[in-house]
């Protein structure tokens, strides 16, 4: 009976040891990015910055369906860019203070995530990729048509506003501030949802959906929550972006966009947590290095992706944290 009971605490205390430090660890990179986070603008161009915040919140969206679920969707672009336009007009047209229209581009992006994922997540595969890239392309030609978007010169001149009525974003560095916030609270908020037993539940779907189907979980029902907060997180992007850049054009929503997102999380690492963020860096850094060659730009990127397709299967992270034994 002792040798039992001693043989079990051993067992749980060595379960439990990994655990704590693996909880320090993520609890060191994230004081890494929060502290690279505010140094940042201090060192680069603040717009540039607020371009890599965004994107890599959109690219955390992604993976959030991509590497916790397995769903590859091509249509990510929708959200984020109607997102865009919603907030724009909200600020341009109505008048809106800056974080009432993130937060109705939010709103919007998820309704359109819910309608969609309703339909999507009944398939799996290629079939779901497909589902996504036909109501994208539906978004796409929408905002081309509509009135209130201005068709392809888009919606121009979106006034930054005053932050709750008080503080004037016309500074890049107060509207850096807000979108450095915004950011961290979105990666807080992700965070939280990967490692609690919700985002367990989503991988352990992934790892085996008819195992998770005996057991009495809802999967649809998970898929399609999952969705629609990846939904919502892009909307969070795209609102930011389109406040930041005083723009919200058919770039934002255009079926290429979402290719450039998948491109992101396979650099960084799919699956992992922080790889999105390095996707991003990388592939805005590429984009702004690079736009004096024009359509080389897309030819670099194209070659970017095939050295990390075959030399780093994993994503840079992902293959770090296996050489270090390490989970980003």
């Amino acid at each position: 009976m002792t040798t039992s009971f001693r043989e079990n605490h051993a067992m749980s205390s060595s379960a439990v040891q990994p655990r704590l430090g693996m909880g320090a660890f993520h609890g060191l990179v994230m004081l890494l990015v929060v502290a690279a986070v505010v140094v940042a603008p201090f060192l680069a161009y603040p717009l540039f910055v607020i371009k890599v915040l965004c994107f890599a919140l959109f690219a955390l969206s992604l993976n959030l369906m991509l590497g916790n679920l397995g769903l590859l969707s091509f249509g990510h672009a929708a959200y984020f860019g109607l997102s865009s336009y919603a907030a724009a007009h909200a600020a341009k047209v109505w008048g809106l203070t800056p974080e009432l229209a993130i937060l109705f581009g939010i709103v919007v992006a998820m309704l359109l995530g819910a309608a969609i994922g309703v339909l999507a997540v009944r398939r799996q595969g290629i079939y779901f990729a497909m589902i996504t890239l036909a109501f994208a392309q539906m978004i796409f030609f929408f905002c081309l048509q509509a009135s209130f978007t201005g068709g392809e010169d888009g919606i121009q001149g979106v006034p930054r506003g005053k932050l709750f009525g008080l503080m004037s974003l016309e500074s890049d560095l107060s509207m850096y501030a807000l979108v450095a916030v915004l950011f961290l609270l979105a990666l807080l908020a992700l965070y939280r949802i990967t490692h609690s037993p919700f985002g367990q539940t989503l991988r352990a779907i992934r790892d085996n959906e008819a195992r998770a189907v005996s057991l009495g979980f809802r999967v649809n029902g998970y898929k399609w929550l999952t969705f629609v907060l990846a939904a919502g997180l892009a909307g969070i992007a795209g609102g930011m972006k389109a406040i930041s850049f005083q723009l919200a054009s058919l770039t934002d929503v255009y079926w290429g966009m979402s290719g450039e997102v998948v491109l992101m999380v396979l650099i960084g690492g799919m699956g992992t947590f922080f790889g999105p963020i390095i996707g991003a860096i990388l592939v805005v850094w590429m984009q702004n290095e690079l736009a004096a060659f024009g359509a080389w730009v897309t030819i670099v990127q194209g070659l970017v992706f095939m050295v990390c397709i075959l030399a780093f299967r994993k994503g840079l992270l992902g293959t770090m944290g296996d050489l270090l034994h390490r989970r980003f």
